[in-house]
């Protein structure tokens, strides 16, 4: 098993992307279930091949999918928001409102969602609506994150037409990687202030030579309790020559948000505008220990879809050798337990500062009364509806 230099990866200014390409295969049997789409069930297409054949291709994950399920990992497990332990002390983002039963002044003690599991990241509306307020010294100030963060990337608020300057870049990756790197490695959309980051990682899943094998399965209702009767009904499931899982990072992306700026002097003091050598050297790591967390455990999104990995290799690397997916980012825990190198701010003066441990984690928050609003059921929404035409008519 062959291992890769990361360092060295980021230092070679002509290697433009890593590809990790894995190969998994079904626990049991030949038969997988891919991902299903509305109207068009599983998708099965026709790819053309040097030789002027064509090939079944089955998407078994979009590229939306393998994203939910990259940044899923970084949680310690499905049913919590606890961070994953080898991730504990890097900054991220939580949602806080009142304890259940209180009543009178701000309580933010209870935890609703984070950064790491909400899909927009930082960008959410938990974090960047006017109703969000920053807890500061465990008290509800009366800040919103989204002034913190226009504060902090330097940007002059100009409504609509709010956007960086090319000098305010810096700060935004400086802001962002201080307060959630993972809205780095993921991409990240602020359209208020004009900013748009790609994502540094991103991944695609198919099946080659696939083959759609129809099966059927059955409803009993011994109680008679429903009006489904016993239906049959139809079940579509696929056999491939190979699952593939291919992993790209943007490497050329990663190396853009920092640049070293050191006066070439000897025993000058190391100066960078953006992100530092070892904060970009945390994303290539949180990169790859997300892409190993992802094929050394069970990969089972689906009750039909049981696979595992047999082997993982670098397309287009110097070496042929397997890499062991366990063992992807491997420095990652070393760059975390850095912390005052990692994660900096700038104080009053404008200078950088270490941010402690106790506070990397972010809390905004919400009052319960704007969290938790009672709905009306669907008929009760009907019946009024109905009611007012009536009223209507009269």
């Amino acid at each position: 098993m062959s291992t890769l230099d990361t360092t060295a990866l980021l230092a070679d200014a002509n290697t433009h992307r890593l590809v990790l390409q894995a190969t998994l295969v079904p626990v049991t049997g030949d038969l997988f279930q891919p991902a299903g789409f509305p109207d068009i069930g599983h998708v099965i297409y026709d790819a053309p091949r040097p030789d002027g054949s064509k090939e079944k291709v089955c998407v078994v994950d979009s590229a939306a999918s393998m994203a939910n399920h990259l940044e899923a990992v970084s949680l310690a497990s499905a049913q919590t928001l606890e961070l994953h332990p080898d991730l504990v002390g890097m900054p991220y983002l939580e949602c806080v409102t009142d304890a259940p039963g209180t009543t009178g002044g701000a309580t933010p003690t209870r935890l609703v969602v984070t950064s790491l599991s909400e899909g927009h990241r930082l960008a959410s509306s938990y974090f960047l609506d006017d109703k969000g307020k920053v807890v500061a010294n465990g008290a509800v100030s009366a800040d919103t994150f989204a002034s913190v963060l226009r504060d902090s990337f330097g940007i002059q608020d100009l409504g609509k037409k709010t956007h960086p300057l090319p000098g305010d870049w810096w700060n935004v990756f400086r802001t962002i990687f201080r307060f959630d790197p993972n809205s780095l490695v993921h991409g990240i959309l602020f359209p208020a202030m004009g900013i748009k980051l790609s994502r540094v990682l991103t991944a695609h899943h198919e099946a080659f030579g696939a083959d759609r094998v129809g099966l059927s399965g059955v409803k009993f209702d011994k109680l008679g309790k429903t009006t489904s009767g016993q239906p049959i009904f139809s079940v579509d499931k696929e056999t491939a020559r190979e699952i593939q899982a291919t992993f790209v990072i943007d490497l050329s992306l990663i190396r853009s948000f920092g640049r070293d700026v050191t006066k070439k002097e000897e025993g000058a003091k190391k100066e960078f505008l953006g992100l530092t050598d070892d904060q970009k050297l945390f994303l290539l790591e949180l990169a790859l220990w997300k892409i190993g967390r992802l094929l050394s455990g069970p990969y089972r999104f689906r009750s039909g879809c049981d696979l595992k990995c047999s082997k993982v290799v670098q397309l287009g690397g110097r070496s042929n050798d397997d890499l062991a997916p366990e063992k992807l980012g491997d420095g990652l825990k070393d760059l975390v337990a850095k912390g005052d190198l990692l994660w900096q701010e700038q104080n009053e003066k404008g200078e950088l500062t270490a941010v402690q441990k106790d506070k990397r984690i972010t809390k905004v928050y919400w009052p319960s009364g704007e969290l938790f609003k009672t709905g009306k059921d669907d008929e009760e929404e009907d019946a009024s509806e109905g009611e007012a035409a009536e009223d209507a008519a009269e």
